[in-house]
């Protein structure tokens, strides 16, 4: 049964229970502790990894593009397979495991452990991203379109919440070191990671028992989930194909949040090696962009149901471009905060309507996860670009500011491609109109 309250609020556990990877291990302390242990014996910032010479901040660009790259390539197999299996929640659990024992592993991290740690960290990326595809997936099961923006809203304000509330305590555990026994910065820090992983696995288990089991297919004879599951990834494939919208939005989605997931992951390394800002300052800066993100993701679900979600999404764009023109020009701490609570405004608005968005292109069908991994392969491959791109200007220009310029100019050609997309207010009133006539 849809819109199932208990239901719901399990499913927004999860947000809960994943998002302190996003905001302690990728976004404030672990990028932090990273540039400041990811050294070479003279304290220099070019490292050796597995026989290159890299610098580390070139190199914590690189391995989300590598990680993403990976998930995408394996995403649309693994959900094809969960749909024609019915084993949708079995693969959610595979990735989230993978995702939170990678974390507790980065516990090790230390200057002579550190490509021990990037593997970590790579796996620890795929475990999150990865488990993400599944957990989206559910809510067109789960809800009935008229809830999609608020219950999508809902869950990104869970994970804002939850991940600020472990973030608080491991700020205390870094900060009051005192009141731990006078342990180390460092070992404070990878206490922290610690605490990711066994947060993330241990309130994941309140969705894994109360979310639905995926159906399992019926219609052919053979057991071969693998050659099943191509069959049933070309079948969405073909499906999407006469969904003009749908495929207008994938498009779009794919320009645009190329630039929203790289903001994402290199601000902290932009505040701490563009404008040498202290580490306390930046894990504080972090802090702030998820307690404004709260509201933020809120407030566009208001806005949409106003005007619509693509006219609400062109809006949250356009703030966007404001944010990188700015980003180009910041010198001071202060101008540094300011930024982040724009950010914090729209971040979480642009997810939560894009998640809802597309949950209302696609037909209403048993097979979610599938069509979801269409989602999921454009938001991980804009990723791998996006950072890729930023990784690459900084390292020819040896300026990131350079590298915030080519986000502007994605921002701007994603909101043009919205432009091409109808309301979904407007449209769908179109149709009704169609109909009656």
């Amino acid at each position: 049964m849809k819109n199932n309250p208990r239901t719901l609020t399990a499913w927004t556990i999860y947000d809960w229970a994943n998002s302190v990877h996003s905001l302690v291990i990728v976004s404030s302390i672990f990028p932090v502790y990273f540039s400041a242990t990811a050294l070479n014996e003279s304290g220099g910032t070019t490292i050796n990894f597995l026989g290159l010479s890299i610098k580390n901040s070139v190199l914590f660009s690189y391995t989300i593009s590598a990680a993403f790259l990976f998930t995408a390539l394996l995403s649309p197999i693994c959900t094809a397979i969960a749909d024609y299996s019915g084993r949708k929640k079995a693969f959610m659990k595979a990735f989230c495991y993978t995702g939170s024992i990678s974390c507790s592993l980065l516990y090790f991290f230390t200057q002579e452990t550190t490509t021990f740690a990037i593997i970590c960290f790579w796996l620890s990326l795929i475990g999150w991203s990865g488990s993400i595809v599944f957990y989206n997936s559910y809510l067109p099961d789960i809800a009935t379109e008229d809830q999609y923006d608020r219950v999508s809203a809902r869950g990104f304000s869970m994970g804002y919440i939850g991940s600020v509330l472990l973030m608080v305590f491991n700020l205390l555990v870094i900060l009051k070191r005192e009141w731990f026994g006078n342990t180390s910065e460092a070992m404070a820090s990878r206490i922290a990671f610690l605490t990711v992983g066994v947060w993330w696995i241990g309130f994941a288990q309140i969705p894994f028992n109360r979310l639905p089991d995926g159906v399992k297919k019926t219609t052919a004879k053979t057991g071969n989930y693998l050659l099943n599951g191509f069959k049933e990834l070309r079948y969405v494939w073909a499906d999407l194909q006469e969904r003009p919208l749908a495929k207008r939005f994938l498009v779009a989605f794919f320009v645009y949040n190329m630039a929203v997931q790289t903001v994402m992951y290199v601000a902290t390394i932009f505040g701490s090696d563009e404008l040498k800002l202290p580490g306390q300052s930046l894990i504080i800066t972090i802090l702030l962009i998820q307690l404004v993100a709260i509201p933020g993701a809120y407030g566009f679900s208001r806005l949409s149901e106003r005007l619509g979600n693509t006219y609400a999404l062109m809006t949250a764009v356009v703030i966007w471009i404001g944010v990188c023109a700015a980003a180009y020009f910041v010198q001071t701490e202060s101008q540094f905060f300011i930024l982040a609570g724009v950010v914090g405004l729209v971040m979480g608005g642009i997810q939560s309507l894009s998640r809802s968005t597309y949950s209302k292109l696609i037909p209403a069908t048993t097979d979610t996860a599938s069509y979801f991994s269409f989602y999921d392969v454009t938001e991980k491959t804009s990723i791998v670009f996006g950072t890729l791109v930023y990784g690459l200007i900084e390292q020819l220009t040896g300026s990131m500011r350079n590298s915030v310029l080519a986000l502007l100019a994605l921002f701007v050609l994603g909101f043009v491609l919205l432009w091409r997309i109808p309301s979904q207010k407007i449209y769908r009133a179109h149709l009704e109109t169609e109909e009656v006539l």
